[in-house]
């Protein structure tokens, strides 16, 4: 019973940390980004990724060993609605993290980089298209805890 209050408390934690970070790259990405706040939003789009799959790894966890047994969830259409929209957040957020990479990247080599104001708001659309997406999450999440899909 432990290990399973144990994983359901990172679980949560992490999703919320996912969140969080996604907020924080939605606010960083204005017009004029460019050095320091460039550097940021590729750190925190590492931490992203990091905590995506923190999150995945977890999840697995829970799935192996928490207390509703694999069965449970594997038969549930919301937990599968649930898989759905958190990898349509994870597909859409591979533009974006190969766009920061690239930013990165030439902001190392040219210091006075500063990135194009239409690629950011390109950017920001998407980013915040994944917002939209992650709170389906939850929906799912609270259906699939009631047994709503099995």
């Amino acid at each position: 019973m432990f290990a399973d209050l144990l994983l359901a408390i990172l679980h949560h934690l992490l999703a919320f940390i996912l969140l969080g970070l996604l907020a924080a790259e939605a606010a960083l990405l204005r017009p004029g980004l460019s050095g320091d706040k460039l550097a940021l939003l590729a750190r925190l789009d590492g931490l992203y990724g990091a905590a995506a799959m923190a999150l995945v790894i977890v999840g697995v966890g829970r799935l192996v060993w928490g207390l509703k047994g694999w069965e449970f969830y594997l038969a549930s259409w919301s937990f599968w609605a649930k898989m759905a929209a958190f990898a349509a957040v994870g597909i859409a957020s591979v533009p974006p993290t190969l766009k920061i990479l690239a930013w990165r990247r030439t902001a190392r080599a040219n210091p006075a980089f500063v990135a194009a104001d239409g690629e950011i708001a390109r950017l920001r659309r998407l980013v915040l298209a994944e917002l939209a997406l992650f709170a389906f999450i939850p929906v799912f999440a609270a259906m699939m805890a009631r047994g709503i899909g099995s």
